[in-house]
């Protein structure tokens, strides 16, 4: 299949994922203890998909559909004023917010709506209608119930607005079997997919940028930034090297759905590593966010192995040695939660896991 090329206009509107992640970040980055990191985690975990879910969506339909004609950019740019405006409210208590938030959100929906009611009115092929109408299905519900959930109690409008975000997020899952009659391109989808990566992996370093003033900078400051380097390095070595990048007859609902597990490990390592430097914080609670965003990176690499080259399937023994080092990480962490020790840890577990990534890749090539 002949790679469809990223255009200019869909870099302009992964800018505004920058800001909307690193705002959404900051819902748990700055929690004051333990005690409450789990009920702000749950806020980020909503607002994340939000933003994920509405850029995939959008990108699946660039990557089908969009033509980059002056309908789409328009589109793009209500989108992106859409997002700013959301990205801004997380301010005070959720009641405050809620609100604007969703709808918004609600909006953005619509938006995303009337794009594949468009293709549903203008294409040919029964394939693509039938495409469209499960799209045009998914966020009608979405629409639907983050437009109906501020008019309610809090309460119900929070179950409400969950409802039609958890729909949205799970329901393409559903009606793979249509999106079969008319596969994606997969070298685009992938490149998409890595650019949103490494736009958070941006916002890792932003977050660790606090390591290396006159006051901070020491040895911990080098060992969490290669701790990150190497977590950039296994990602490269997957989707640069291992992947086929030429596989045709793709949905890649596989691929989308375990980048949600990369991009929320990451966003979970990019706190983690900022909690561990807090003396107020509780360091355990710091250490357990740190590993369970590792799990579930790594988890997301390792399922990608699905789109690997023949010569490049993972062994059992490859898998077995990346899960013993990250237990083995947290369990010698969890001893003695000191900042240096965590680091160096830290480092070394995500060292051991891509060098044994990189390694198998030069012995199989």
């Amino acid at each position: 299949m002949k790679p469809k090329k990223v255009e200019l206009t869909e870099l302009f509107y992964d800018l505004v994922f920058v800001f909307a992640i690193s705002k959404a970040t900051s819902l748990i980055h700055h929690v004051e203890d333990g005690a409450s990191f789990l009920g702000h985690f749950g806020m980020f975990a909503v607002v994340m998909i939000v933003f994920l879910n509405t850029w995939l969506i959008q990108t699946v339909y660039t990557n089908r559909y969009g033509k980059n004609s002056i309908r789409d950019i328009v589109f793009f740019m209500v989108d992106m004023a859409l997002l700013l405006f959301m990205s801004n409210t997380f301010a005070g208590q959720l009641g405050a917010w809620f609100g604007p938030f969703v709808l918004a959100t609600g909006l953005l929906s619509v938006t995303l709506f009337l794009q594949y009611f468009f293709v549903y009115l203008t294409t040919k092929t029964s394939a693509d209608k039938q495409i469209a109408q499960s799209f045009m299905f998914i966020l009608g519900i979405r629409s639907i119930a983050l437009l109906l959930s501020p008019l309610l109690k809090i309460e119900w409008g929070v179950f409400l607005a969950l409802f039609g975000i958890l729909a949205s997020w799970l329901l393409p899952l559903r009606f793979t079997k249509v999106m079969h009659a008319h596969p994606i391109n997969f070298p685009h989808l992938l490149e998409r997919l890595t650019l949103i990566t490494i736009i958070t992996f941006g916002e890792t370093l932003i977050n660790i940028a606090p390591y290396f003033t006159q006051q901070t900078f020491g040895v911990a400051s080098l060992l969490i930034f290669g701790s990150v380097c190497m977590l950039f390095m296994t990602y490269i070595t997957q989707f640069d090297h291992y992947i086929d990048e030429e596989r045709e007859n793709e949905t890649g609902v596989l691929l989308i759905y375990l980048h949600y597990l990369i991009l929320f490990g990451l966003s979970l390592v990019t706190v983690s590593l900022s909690f561990i430097g807090e003396a107020h914080f509780d360091k355990q609670v710091a250490v357990n966010c740190l590993y369970i965003g590792l799990a579930l990176f790594y988890a997301g690499i390792l399922l990608a192995a699905r789109y690997n080259r023949k010569n490049l399937q993972l062994t059992f023994g490859v898998v077995t040695l990346f899960t013993l080092v990250t237990l083995g990480g947290f369990c010698l962490s969890s001893l003695n939660p000191d900042l240096l020790l965590i680091a160096l840890i830290a480092f070394g577990v995500t060292a051991l896991n891509s060098t044994n990534y990189i390694r198998y890749l030069i012995k199989r090539s």
